[in-house]
């Protein structure tokens, strides 16, 4: 193993972040090599500086905890921390990952530490437990407000009600918004549970359209039909879309 063991802190909380800089002090072979108040830094930083371990808060303004999870490719160690155990522990349960709830004390802090440093050795049950844990809160989900994408370099965040419709791209849903289109590694039963059931409607096995997006349901032959959007795209609609949104509508 490396002789300095890198970490980053990441927490909205100044003092959360002090209090995790005290507690790492008392040891030789840890560097704090950034602490980032907000998640745009922090993947700007974990991509910079490749840490071995995050300390990450989970809920943060601007990029929470698990959004951050969705954009870092290939993740380093996670110690997730939080002050509202009803966002993790269920999620942890599942997972060889460790998670601090605040307050939390030196003691804990260091079984934490301790645990992380031993999975340094095996990156492939890191990977393994954050896709479990990142599952989890998905199911935990209700209803999708926002989607946070990495486009290149930029992160971009799409409210759900600009989104006009959303595609099927193989292993990807195309997400086809006011703000262009941008591809996100989710499947299209995860959006057709966590969207706005009211808002959104699955009208063919490949296509949710969003209603506020509707133009107009046109008949093309017996029992075939496509739906017309406002920017005047055209989509199919299988028989079970169109009871689906009959009863919507």
């Amino acid at each position: 193993m490396k002789d300095k063991i890198k970490i980053i802190i990441v927490d909205d909380e100044s003092l959360a972040r002090q209090i995790s800089k005290n507690y790492l002090s008392r040891y030789d072979n840890v560097e704090i090599a950034a602490e980032c108040s907000n998640g745009f830094d922090a993947i700007k930083k974990i991509n910079e500086l490749k840490p071995d371990i995050i300390l990450l808060d989970i809920q943060m303004p601007k990029l929470t905890g698990f959004e951050m999870l969705e954009l870092i490719e290939n993740p380093p160690i996670i110690i997730f921390t939080t002050a509202y155990d009803h966002f993790a522990i269920k999620a942890f349960e599942v997972s060889a990952v460790d998670y601090l709830l605040k307050p939390f004390s030196e003691e804990r802090f260091e079984q934490a530490l301790n645990k992380a440093i031993k999975l340094l050795d095996d990156q492939f049950s890191q990977d393994s437990s954050i896709k479990k844990v990142i599952a989890e809160h998905d199911k935990k989900i209700e209803t999708l407000e926002r989607i946070v994408i990495k486009d290149g370099g930029k992160i971009n965040i799409i409210p759900a009600n600009e989104i006009r419709w959303l595609e099927a791209q193989d292993d990807y849903v195309m997400i086809h918004s006011t703000q262009g289109k941008f591809l996100k590694q989710k499947t299209m039963k995860y959006f057709e549970d966590h969207l706005e059931e009211t808002q959104f409607v699955r009208i063919h096995r490949s296509h949710i359209i969003n209603l506020s997006y509707l133009q107009h349901l046109e008949q093309q032959e017996t029992d075939s039909y496509k739906i017309i959007l406002k920017n005047g795209h055209e989509l199919p609609v299988s028989k079970s879309g169109l009871a689906r949104l009959k009863a919507t509508l």
